[in-house]
């Protein structure tokens, strides 16, 4: 499955700002001429061949021929022929945890930066964090276009209060740090926990609207979705897991503007352990995993007690919905982004995004 990827989309530089130098140059730019991909930018073109010129980690031009753009000395060439460049992919439901930054590196705010540079090394180039906290706001505050890592979008703490009074208070706490989501959960885990109640989401909304944040919301249950999309949510931020949708959802859905993010790699870190998984072959996936977490999640006891889990067989019965729903909405033309929920242990950060991208397809 994994392998196919690796042969189709290959992800050389990041595509995610197309940029070049403003003012005058008393020096030519030097570049690398990267030749021979079919291109897809993401503008709406169509895929197409063309020669890429890159300076200091960045594409500079984009153009048909092989004819390099004024102001620029060709100092290397990179032959592509029979491969395929995209621009850096988005998650656009992601977490930054500290968890996979490399061994030896340590406070908070250089481990998150630590997850963004393994997120960077698959190829993706903007994460949207939903669910972390002051030091992810720090981390987004501080960076600087020419980082070697993911962009960061941040949330602050996912907003779980049962009290409306609390809730506000957690969401206005997060508008104070200057977050680009409120996030929150309509959820009770597969019957094991109590729903956030109506009174405490609405007031999450409404900090949201007088603040002028979206809402992006959690969600399992149709009705649940029905609901919050009425109230305003800007983001679903993962498949409806309980029953199919039907006409009215769909219109409702493409009326409300809002985005569909199905997230569908997560449902399978839920039950994809309970045997050794067939992507950890893949060279891929090897090429920058990280080490401890593989061995983790390949423990015979967590292997078992995932096999035997009723929560596992539950997510991978909405798994099944889960994909039904996708094409369904898939096919109705309404607003879908590709996320994960990776970041959280068992969700590998950067190679999860590329077999989202198959399991949508």
């Amino acid at each position: 499955m994994n392998r196919l990827i690796v042969r189709t989309l290959v992800l050389v530089v990041s595509m995610a700002a197309l940029s070049c130098a403003g003012g005058e140059e008393s020096e030519p730019l030097a570049v690398t001429a990267v030749r021979g991909a079919v291109v897809w930018d993401g503008t709406g073109s169509a895929a197409r061949e063309a020669t890429l010129w890159v300076a200091h980690g960045r594409v500079h031009a984009v153009t048909p021929d092989d004819e390099p753009p004024d102001g620029v000395v060709v100092t290397d060439e990179v032959d592509l022929e029979g491969r395929y460049v995209l621009p850096g992919l988005v998650d656009a439901h992601a977490h930054v945890t500290g968890l996979w930054a490399e061994s030896g590196v340590e406070g908070e705010e250089a481990r998150i930066r630590g997850d963004l540079e393994l997120f960077a090394r698959y190829g993706v180039t903007t994460v949207n964090s939903l669910g972390d906290g002051a030091a992810a706001v720090a981390v987004r505050d501080q960076a600087s276009p020419e980082d070697p890592r993911a962009h960061l979008l941040a949330a602050g703490p996912v907003v779980t209060a049962a009290d409306p009074a609390e809730a506000r208070a957690t969401a206005e706490a997060n508008a104070d740090m200057g977050v680009d989501w409120l996030k929150l959960r309509v959820d009770d885990n597969l019957g094991t926990s109590e729903k956030m109640p109506w009174p405490a989401v609405e007031a999450v909304f409404a900090v949201g609207r007088e603040r002028g944040i979206p809402v992006a919301t959690h969600v399992f249950y149709l009705d649940d979705t029905r609901r919050l999309l009425e109230m305003g949510t800007g983001m679903i931020a993962h498949s409806i897991r309980n029953a199919d949708v039907d006409d009215t959802f769909v219109e409702q859905l493409r009326a409300s503007g809002a985005c569909y993010v199905p997230t569908l790699t997560r449902e399978v870190s839920t039950f994809g352990y309970a045997e050794r998984p067939a992507f950890f072959d893949d060279e891929f996936f090897a090429r920058h995993a990280h080490v401890r977490q593989v061995e983790r999640v390949s423990e015979p006891d967590f292997m078992a007690a995932m096999a035997r889990s009723p929560t596992a067989a539950g997510y991978r019965d909405g798994l099944e919905v889960a994909m039904r729903n996708l094409k369904r909405l898939s096919d109705a033309g309404v607003r879908i982004a590709m996320g994960t929920d990776a970041g959280p242990p068992a969700r590998f950060p950067g190679y999860f995004e590329h077999m989202e991208l198959w399991m949508m397809v």
